[in-house]
């Protein structure tokens, strides 16, 4: 089996029920924890990229068939599709902790259960990476790794670059397990992955530069915690400082407008600003300028005391590495809803004042942070839109002397030469005229009047033509999150979307709106869908959904 994706979700998923005739998969971003890893609650943080996934779904469930296929039949195939669309946003509401929806589709919940040979690839800019960690560390068969600095594509389409000859590689690999060729089986059980170089922050990139590096095994001998405490704004090792002061923070729910998408399909300006646009309202800590290059490898950790003053709070952490003129590159995030501090299964409110020793996983990562450079470390009570903020404001309050960055540092070494991966390789592409000009933005807007702030993203594809079944395609998606002030009951996500087909006097299209907002007890939709042929309206239909807020 080979896909990416859901695709990816079901070799492993398939591979967990062992039927006798999978021999080997090949899994690209993808994931083994359905709830933690798949768009829905992050560190049982309820992600923004929910209801943008839930809305791509809901566009496509209502898109029609195609007449020249199915025939006459294609009119009532396509209101049954309509009349079966249903909200996906609601029934992921409906499950806010860890229960049985979530883990009776997870292969982490045994991975003893894969008996095959697994392939996992993924990139440093999608949501799926860290489960590949866990994948290569946990399986007992033959688990091969493969993170170049792609977002969410195929390694021979990645995007940043560059792009490698992938599937050369799913050939190698398919002929070595399924026809017993001799194909470098030393290189089945490894990590490969792109050691990024530093680049300036921006929110797109053609290429990242960087170096293929290897670990024959995972956790590698190679890689050591490297231990940084908390002092009076630093970062500081062993007796180099003097731990921080109690402080408290109560961030903006501005912070999150740069951060970029929590998956990034590299076809949008979807990656994080410069992260000076979000330090204002968090508690930061700077190294000195390193003296020696730094590598890292692997998924960071912050251990924090913490204190909050309201039964239900997160925590965001980011690690950004700043350049000597000052500006900040993202290199690693991590978030925690605070009431799953001790697991996402039954989650427990806070008491207020009371302080908690928790941990905070940051997204792996592969960085060389040069000598000259800083290492900064963020915290954030918000990170709007990214995570939905909690019911109303919080102030944290931190114990410095009780808080610690682990970094995984990959220790400096002389690595052997690596097997070239090749140029990239694959099939003559379908021919596609583009018809109108596309259309991709994201903006963050302020409106001072109302004191409302929000990020706008439009990804048009415009309208295409392809020739081979002379069809006329139109695609166009609309995002909006927003809020006032610092009222957290302000929340609010607006989605859009337009999906049309046309060929000759046959035109069909369809379209969505989704708003989730909330209150300090529940979650609301409200979602409408409406169909047409041609200029005849044959379906609409609204919905109305109120959700009880479960400690998220």
């Amino acid at each position: 089996m080979f896909g990416i994706s859901w695709g990816g979700f079901n070799g492993l998923q398939i591979a967990a029920r062992q039927p006798e005739a999978l021999k080997a998969i090949v899994s690209c971003c993808a994931s083994d924890n359905l709830y933690e890893d798949n768009m829905h609650y992050m560190g049982g943080c309820l992600l923004g990229d929910q209801l943008s996934e839930a809305t791509v779904m809901f566009a496509h469930t209502s898109q029609p068939p195609d007449p020249e296929l199915v025939g006459e039949r294609w009119r009532d195939m396509w209101l049954e599709r309509l009349d079966g669309s249903g909200l996906w946003i609601k029934k992921w509401l409906e499950h806010q902790r860890r229960d049985a929806y979530w883990s009776a589709h997870s292969v982490c919940e045994d991975y003893q259960a894969i008996k095959c040979p697994v392939l996992a690839a993924g990139g440093w800019t999608d949501g799926y990476t860290n489960a590949i960690f866990r994948l290569i560390e946990n399986l007992k068969v033959p688990c091969r790794a493969l993170i170049g600095p792609w977002g969410h594509r195929y390694a021979h389409m990645g995007v940043p670059g560059p792009a490698v000859g992938f599937l050369q590689e799913v050939l190698r690999w398919f002929d070595h397990w399924l026809k017993g060729k001799d194909t470098a089986a030393e290189e089945f059980s490894e990590l490969r992955v792109w050691m990024q170089d530093p680049v300036p922050p921006s929110t797109s990139y053609e290429e990242r530069p960087g170096r293929w590096v290897r670990e024959p095994r995972w956790p590698s001998d190679g890689v050591a915690p490297r231990e940084f405490r908390l002092g009076y704004r630093r970062l500081y090792e062993g007796d180099g400082g003097t731990p921080a002061p109690t402080g408290t923070l109560s961030s903006p729910l501005s912070v999150g407008l740069y951060a970029g998408k929590w998956c990034s399909y590299a076809a949008l300006p979807d990656l994080p600003h410069d992260q000076r646009e979000e330090d204002g309202g968090c508690l930061v800590y700077d190294t000195d300028p390193l003296e020696h290059d730094l590598e890292m490898l692997g998924m960071p950790e912050v251990e924090l005391e913490v204190a909050a003053d309201r039964p239900v709070a997160q925590v965001a952490v980011r690690l950004s590495d700043v350049l000597p003129d000052g500006r900040a590159t993202r290199i690693s995030y991590g978030v925690l809803n605070l009431t799953h501090r001790d697991g996402s299964e039954v989650p427990q409110p806070l008491e207020p004042g009371r302080f908690y020793r928790v941990c905070v996983k940051l997204n792996g990562l592969a960085a060389r942070v040069p000598a000259g450079h800083r290492l900064r470390l963020s915290i954030s009570s918000t990170y709007f839109p990214l995570i939905w903020a909690p019911p109303e404001p919080v102030q944290l309050t931190l114990r410095g002397a009780g808080c610690l960055l682990l970094l995984p540092e990959r220790r400096r070494r002389e690595d052997p030469p690596l097997r070239d991966l090749g140029p990239p390789e694959g099939a003559v592409g379908l021919e596609v005229g583009q018809v109108t000009r596309p259309e991709h933005s994201w903006r963050v807007v302020r409106e001072m009047v109302q004191d409302e702030a929000a990020l706008e993203v439009i990804n048009d594809e415009g309208v295409i033509h392809i020739p081979e079944i002379d069809m006329q395609i139109r695609r166009r998606t609309e995002e909006r999150y927003s809020f006032r002030q610092s009222d957290h009951t302000s929340l609010q996500g607006v989605t859009r979307t337009e999906r049309s087909f046309a060929r000759g006097d046959w035109q069909t299209t369809t379209t969505t709106r989704t708003v989730l907002s909330c209150d300090a007890q529940n979650f609301y939709i409200h979602a409408q869908l409406d169909a047409w042929e041609g200029s005849r309206r044959i379906f609409s239909r609204n919905w109305d959904e109120t959700i009880p807020r479960d400690l998220v």
